[in-house]
């Protein structure tokens, strides 16, 4: 709902659902701002306003002849930005549209929020519409400085990010901003804002290659913490920074400082942003987080099939490691299903004949693999009770390949690969398919429909191991407003391929997961957490991964080693339980006793998997740090918690474990995985809301545990799930 409340200098436009307000302000001689956020309250509980003084713009937007003032490397001050009048808005219950316009320019502003019904989030983005032709250079997604409500100097806050990169997903740490990249300095004397700033941003096609897109920030003083996702499969970036007298955070896609983006607008031409998800919370990492984990499923594309939450296990990590044939699956196929296996996923190399990696694009089964044909593995597979599954990289084509070559008469167009000056781009031995062409698309297609078709497959594990650079400037564009175009083709051709086959479930990959982003986890059904093959540092990892995405989607390796010792086995199939376990190991080799202790994860993991789907995380010991020596991570509902703790080398032999949300009452701490306690114990402290867990077993040593807390007296607050 919304309500528009007029005074003599400014004009504040508040709108909400049950848990969130949003509080907008303009004036005949400003642009709009968004001047307050925070928890619905009564007409005792009003959301705090930002002074006049503090306020940043709603909108960012630059173009070729109208840059910023002053200019520097930030995304803020543009001149255009400064000149956009509130000219209308628009709003039911689940969407506001707010309209401003440059009069110079005749330009056209859209800002988009959306609610969903009892989360304290909205998802936005910016819509822009070209009066006079333009050619734009940056538009955000969406600004404000509206946190400066809960401290009045960034001096109160702390920004918890994640570094991201091949086999180190998720390096979470917590800084001041004034640590990393908010220089101080006099703002009166100087007479204008600074221009430092904290800038967190990726590029190219890997989304999550260096950093992961979402973040907090968290004021020190006092309960108030805003989280944000960026939800785009390509370049994105947010920033941080000091106005003249306030601050402001900045989400944004590609723009042309970073990525090479702009984009011609002829008059009445539309351009519209990247979309971002923001939660507020009044409390810490877990409450914000724990909204932003119902907003993702708020505004998942979730079909009928992704219920059914299948364990898989897949033939590659620390196993066949894309050397599968006939001879070696079969005795995996039938040890993955005694222990409880729902899907088997045959995984990189089954086309393979000989070197493979720059050759690739046809997608063939390889004879001298399979003898007797890759069906005869398929259909054993099935056979067995379980849904076959291939692993495919479908947008790229080998440089060898016969798709590659016009010798080999069956090459693609010219217009299906990515290119920069007309010359085809080169990347790790492949070229990418530039999924705007038709001819691109026709063969993505076609491959999958054939795989589908010709074998049956129920789920596709989709890599994605070559990066791009810039994009490609094909048809005139910049490289970035290329690269983009491709990236929503990308999304619309996923669209397609789920409404044709409703119950084939993909799995997002991209060497790991340097492509863990909500655009594609809005689609898909699985993330792969991880190419990490260590299980002691997978730990971290597993534990990490529901900050970036739903627990229910998090794809974690477990990987048990027959011989390497019952502690080491329990340790990698930890990684797995609270998340979905992504099973791997040589299963038909492994002792009665190995095999009775993975079946037992299997079994802990599938009552898991029973309300995942309901459950919120959180981080007891906080987000983990890449090097932490205890490690630990819950799933809560309203009727118990499970809790993993990783203890790894160095770590002490006792922890204290805060459970706030359970502080004063009385809790009954179990072992959940394995069932036996085998050097830990446990004591809950119920006046405190801690448990203090010691363990006698050498690290690395990994359990995890079921609280099941006391029934709430009528007196006891309920803890909501967001």
């Amino acid at each position: 709902m919304s309500e528009r409340h007029d005074t003599d200098e400014e004009h504040l436009l508040r709108w909400a659902n049950e848990a969130l307000e949003l509080v907008f302000a303009s004036g005949p001689d400003e642009p709009v701002a968004l001047v307050g956020i925070g928890s619905r309250g009564g007409a005792d509980r009003a959301v705090p306003i930002l002074a006049k003084a503090l306020r940043q713009p709603l909108v960012e937007v630059s173009g070729f002849g109208h840059g910023r003032f002053p200019g520097s490397f930030r995304h803020v001050d543009t001149v255009i930005g400064a000149r956009l009048r509130y000219r209308s808005h628009t709003r039911d219950d689940h969407t506001l549209r707010i309209e401003q316009w440059d009069v110079d320019t005749g330009l056209s502003v859209t800002s988009v929020f959306e609610l969903s019904p009892g989360v304290s989030a909205f998802r936005t983005w910016t819509e822009v519409t070209a009066g006079e032709p333009v050619v734009l250079d940056f538009v955000s997604t969406f600004v404000t400085g509206a946190f400066l409500t809960a401290a009045p100097e960034v001096d109160g806050f702390v920004l918890a990010s994640a570094a991201n990169d091949w086999v180190a997903e998720s390096r979470w740490t917590t800084k001041p901003l004034r640590d990393i990249g908010l220089a101080r300095i006099d703002r009166d004397v100087q007479h204008q804002p600074p221009r430092s700033r904290v800038h967190v941003a990726n590029r190219g096609s890997w989304s999550t290659g260096e950093q992961a897109p979402t973040a907090v920030l968290l004021a020190t003083a006092g309960e108030y913490a805003l989280a944000w996702q960026v939800e785009h499969n390509g370049p994105w970036g947010y920033e941080i920074g000091e106005t003249r007298h306030g601050a402001y955070l900045l989400l944004t896609g590609p723009t042309d400082q970073d990525n090479q983006w702009s984009v011609r607008l002829a008059s009445g031409e539309q351009f519209t942003s990247v979309p971002a998800s923001v939660a507020f919370a009044d409390g810490g990492v877990d409450e914000v987080l724990g909204a932003l984990t119902w907003q993702r499923r708020a505004t998942r594309h979730l079909r009928e099939a992704d219920h059914a939450l299948p364990i898989v296990f897949n033939d590659y990590m620390n196993t066949l490691m894309g050397d599968p044939t006939t001879e070696k699956l079969l005795p995996l196929v039938d040890a993955a299903a005694d222990a409880g296996a729902d899907l088997f996923c045959i995984d990189a190399g089954w086309y393979a004949e000989g070197h493979w990696w720059d050759t690739v694009g046809e997608w063939l089964p390889a004879a001298s693999r399979f003898p007797g044909g890759i069906e005869e593995v398929i259909d054993h597979i099935r056979s067995r009770g379980m849904v076959a599954g291939l692993w495919l990289e479908p947008e790229v084509i080998g440089v060898r390949s016969p798709l590659a070559l016009a010798s080999s008469g069956r090459a693609l167009p010219e217009s299906a690969f990515f290119s920069r000056g007309g010359i085809r781009i080169a990347e790790h031995g492949r070229h990418l398919l530039d999924l705007r062409d038709l001819a691109a698309r026709a063969h993505v297609d076609g491959v999958i429909e054939r795989l589908v078709a010709d074998y049956g497959i129920g789920f596709i594990k989709m890599d994605s191991n070559t990066m791009t650079g810039p994009g490609t400037d094909a048809g005139g564009l910049a490289p970035g407003a290329g690269l983009l175009e491709h990236n929503r083709a990308l999304l619309g051709l996923l669209d397609d391929v789920q409404e044709r086959h409703p119950s084939l479930l993909i799995e997002s990959c991209a060497s790991g997961a340097m492509r863990m982003d909500s655009a594609m986890l809005s689609r898909l059904h699985l993330q792969s957490t991880s190419d990490q093959q260590d299980p002691v540092m997978y730990a971290t990892i597993a534990a990490a991964a529901p900050a970036s995405m739903l627990p229910e989607q998090a794809g974690n390796w477990a990987y048990p080693l027959t011989g390497s010792g019952r502690e080491a086995m329990v340790f990698a199939l930890v990684n797995g339980i609270l998340g979905r376990m992504y099973l791997s190991g040589y299963l038909n080799r492994m002792a009665p006793s190995e095999v009775a202790l993975v079946r037992e994860a299997v079994e802990a993991h599938k009552a898991v998997l029973v309300d995942i789907e309901q459950s919120t995380p959180f981080w007891p010991l906080g987000l983990p740090g890449w090097e932490d020596p205890w490690v630990s991570l819950g799933l809560r509902n309203d009727e118990r918690a499970r809790l993993s703790l990783w203890r790894r080398p160095s770590a002490p032999e006792t922890v204290v474990i805060p459970v706030p949300h359970y502080r004063g009452r009385e809790v009954v701490a179990a072992p959940f995985f394995p069932s036996d306690t085998d050097g830990w114990t446990w004591r809950w402290d119920a006046r405190s809301g801690e448990l203090t867990v010691s363990v006698s077993t050498e690290a690395p040593t990994a359990r995890v545990l079921i609280l099941t807390p006391e029934p709430e007296s009528p007196t006891t607050t309920k803890d909501a799930p967001a």
